[in-house]
């Protein structure tokens, strides 16, 4: 692996470390259980290590590593280098206070992402929102939440923003529902700038924005929204993430992820084109008086 710059977090390492530490003990034939017994741990505290959900102490490295007979110096050093710049906390770590719980997985894989496929069909995805905008939808979904902590998100809905315009840019093709478009958030004014927010937005040339319209009628999309996140690094797969009121979920088995894809190349196919999606987006925009 190339070195990565320290304004960029570290959660894909863990996911890496987790897939090699997997790789080493089933080429042994060991049962994780029988490695979980040995180190003293729970066996979902292991299975967690190998999913890359947690970060595992050296101590349980190194116990790791003699069980499964590594031996060569180079590759240790790789995986203990793996699992110490894996501690590194990420910049949005100063919002642990604000932040949804499990949100912070998504933050730290978003900011190493390459790609992002992403359908909403309620409101405008994250990393396209105005302040104001992304002030009404939080004053709304989290009302046991303060003024100051609604301005914390407000913050780390901004910086996360910054992935656009990095070096290389994350890639962004954006689906969203015409109900995401048409729907008033925050009032007139909030909901005209976030449309031109959209367009100007649209413009970039790492973005890609479709609008599915009404007309389209029933669509894959319908069982809510979705993100799918992709990785420079080969040996990263691809992560499928939904949110829900019932929390979050990150898939990340092939069969998930690729039913995720298909569903949302018919929605590509299924929506208005990038410059037909903007037609739309200013009719919407005029409607707003």
């Amino acid at each position: 692996r190339q070195p990565r710059s320290t304004l960029f977090p570290y959660t894909t390492l863990f996911r890496s470390l987790g897939s090699e530490l997997r790789r080493l003990r089933e080429d042994h034939s060991i049962k994780l259980e029988e490695v979980a017994d040995r180190l003293g741990v729970a066996a979902s505290t292991l299975s967690r290590i190998e999913t890359g959900k947690a970060p595992t102490k050296s101590v349980y490295l190194s116990a790791m590593l003699e069980m499964y007979g590594v031996t060569d110096p180079s590759q240790r050093q790789v995986l203990v280098d793996m699992a110490r710049e894996g501690h590194r906390k990420g910049w949005w770590s100063v919002y642990d206070d604000v932040l949804p719980t499990g949100f912070g997985i998504y933050v730290g894989l978003e900011a190493e992402a390459a790609g992002l496929r992403s359908f909403e069909g309620e409101v405008v995805q994250g990393l396209f929102q105005t302040p104001d905008y992304a002030r009404a939808i939080l004053r709304e979904v989290q009302v046991r939440d303060t003024d100051e902590q609604v301005e914390r998100l407000v913050d780390l809905r901004m910086k996360r923003q910054e992935v656009l315009d990095r070096n290389p840019p994350l890639d962004v093709w954006m689906i969203l529902d015409e109900a995401v478009v048409r729907r008033t958030i925050g009032g007139p004014e909030v909901m005209r700038d976030q449309l031109a927010r959209l367009v100007e937005a649209s413009k970039k040339p790492n973005v890609t924005l479709q609008v599915l319209p009404f007309s389209s009628g029933s669509h894959a999309g319908l069982r809510g929204p979705f993100s799918i996140l992709e990785f420079p690094e080969r040996a990263d797969p691809d992560v499928a993430y939904v949110e829900s009121v019932a929390g979050i979920i990150y898939l990340e088995k092939e069969r998930e992820v690729r039913t995720c894809a298909e569903a949302f190349d018919r929605l590509r196919a299924a929506a208005l084109s990038p410059g037909q999606s903007t037609d739309l987006i200013f009719d919407a925009a005029k409607g707003l008086g």
